[in-house]
């Protein structure tokens, strides 16, 4: 049975959402600042979170908000954010420097996608990444009231659930992290390996958007601190952790009924007037270096080059989002880009046809819903990518218009959506064939594929994902109730004694780590303490009793 605190009736309860960023953006507009809702996956996703939960969020405002801003303009500004039940953590720009775009994003990012040559480490990051948790964890303990429910996300935050564990022992804490985590041999040249594990476990639930993730890390988990796993579960000291895959859905009614929106409609017309008949292959994503995208165009200049009955026949949408321009790869990487773009365009173009159409910037849901629409192609060929839900948002609008997915192996989403082109995004050849490939299949066999992994999207969507998740959570707790050790009062002692005096024959069964010792990495050279010894003796020479 579930406690007062767990149960399931009172399933109408507060949910402490904690990430890195708030799901909104604070700008100043001369002495007034203003408030909106962002983009990106983790507010995207969990802003359609089922209104039964009573959400805060607690986050960072954003660059908007540094060290220069006054205090009064920052009590003005909280104020703001917590009417919308957005809590601000407010961080120093230094730390802001070292820990956001210093070791989450030089550090982290870069290690748990496998781009060691970009991975940096230098004086300041780890200190001010901890110190940044630690903030978190302030405002964490602060809001919380007994019965919450606190959900912590990503890479960012890996420190949290262990700070917040040791100042509040009992509460619910979930763990997701939103991009892979590498394999062992990657993820322990981290210095800090064994730290960012440590917090980590101190979740109750940890998931991951895969299997091949969730394996990742147990296996680290193992070989860093020892700790065995049987059946995705762990047990740290005497607390149960469960280790899952939950892939990340989307809010697919929203998408799948944005073609029948009036706005989205006005948008699509204006969209086929300006490419004037052309096919049109959509390339939608963050400017990452993750993400594929010079080699992405690239292999389309090859797909001209190879077949040049395409050319003024086709045209590539390519959307860049810019994405942390702080970061010295990014803006190289901006520059690369630039670079075989302008390459492709003027090898391949003419007066009237331009192949590659380049928006650098964010688009509004209506637009991105219409260039959903109009694409015959949504070419997404991530290098290394925890999920990616442009694929699924795509195949979600494409209700009556035929479409083909191309998609890399190494996203996320191809181990939901087997029904796509799947491509090695490190093979230009089979990028260029699976185009072809794609504009030659018949409407048939598009429209089949796509009612096939629309079917999967809408029955786990981010409300699945979402509630999932927190049953999830919640059958830990059950499990953590019922193998909780309970404490042995004087009452209770007394009767032992009393048995054991009485009692004629004895079976006592002892384990030896973490009974007689506790727990330690090599238990098979751990020597019992002479005072253990002394015990056993005794037991032993007692010939009521039979040690095991």
């Amino acid at each position: 049975m579930l406690s007062n605190n767990y149960n399931r009736e009172m399933s109408v309860k507060r949910l402490i959402i904690v990430s890195n960023r708030l799901p909104v953006e604070v700008t100043k507009s001369g002495d007034k600042y203003d408030v909106k809702s962002s983009v990106g996956g983790v507010a995207t996703g969990l802003s359609s979170l089922d209104e039964s939960y009573q959400k805060i969020w607690i986050g960072w405002p954003g660059d908007s908000v540094g060290s220069n801003v006054p205090a009064k303009d920052k009590k003005k500004i909280a104020e703001k954010l917590i009417r919308g039940k957005n809590i601000p953590v407010f961080l120093s720009d230094e730390i802001v420097e070292n820990y956001y775009y210093g070791y989450s994003n030089r550090t982290i990012w870069s290690n748990f996608h496998y781009f060691m040559r970009y991975t940096e480490y230098r004086g300041g990051f780890w200190e001010n990444y901890v110190k940044a948790n630690r903030e978190f964890c302030k405002e964490v303990v602060k809001q919380y009231k007994r019965g919450d429910i606190i959900w912590i996300h990503d890479y960012q935050l890996m420190l949290l659930p262990s700070m917040v564990r040791e100042k509040i022992p009992d509460a619910t804490i979930g763990f997701f992290l939103h991009i892979p985590f590498p394999a062992y041999e990657t993820f322990s040249a981290l210095p800090e390996r064994y730290e960012i594990l440590n917090g980590i476990l101190g979740a109750d639930l940890i998931g991951f958007h895969t299997y091949h993730y969730a394996e990742n890390f147990l296996n680290s988990v193992r070989r860093i601190t020892g700790n065995e796993h049987t059946m995705n579960q762990l047990m740290v000291g005497e607390r149960i952790i469960k280790v899952d895959s939950f892939p990340m859905g989307i809010n697919y009614e929203k998408f799948a009924e944005s073609v029948a929106d009036k706005k989205v409609k006005e948008e699509i017309k204006k969209l086929k007037a300006g490419i004037g008949g052309k096919k049109v292959i959509l390339s939608m994503d963050r400017l990452d270096y993750t993400k594929g995208i010079p080699e992405r165009v690239d292999a389309f200049g090859g797909f001209l080059e190879k077949y040049p009955e395409y050319r003024e026949k086709v045209v590539l949408v390519l959307v860049a989002v810019p994405s942390r321009t702080k970061v010295p790869q990014y803006n190289m990487l901006k520059k690369e880009l630039d670079e075989v773009l302008s390459r492709v365009n003027g090898k391949y173009g003419t007066i009237g046809w331009v192949p590659i159409l380049y928006f650098y910037r964010s688009f509004p849901f209506e637009s991105l819903a219409a260039l959903y629409s109009v694409s015959d192609i949504a070419l997404i060929t991530p290098l290394r990518d925890g999920m990616n839900l442009v694929a699924k948002e795509y195949v979600a609008v494409k209700q009556e218009t035929a479409g083909v997915l191309i998609l890399s192996e190494k996203a996320g989403a191809s181990s939901e959506l087997g029904e796509a082109i799947t491509v090695n995004p490190f093979d230009r050849n089979r990028i260029i064939e699976s185009l072809k490939e794609a504009f030659e299949m018949d409407d048939d066999e598009k429209i089949e594929r796509l009612s096939v992994m629309q079917s999967r999207l809408k029955r786990y969507d981010i409300k699945k994902w979402t509630n999932d998740f927190i049953e999830r959570l919640y059958h830990v707790k059950e499990l953590q109730e019922e193998l909780s050790v309970k404490k042995l009062d004087t009452k209770i002692l007394e009767k032992l004694t009393v048995d054991y005096k009485k009692a004629k024959k004895r079976l006592l069964i002892l384990d030896y780590d973490g009974t007689l010792r506790s727990f330690v990495k090599n238990p098979e050279i751990l020597k019992p303490e002479p005072d253990t010894l002394k015990i056993l003796r005794k037991l032993v020479k007692d010939e009521k009793n039979e040690v095991v």
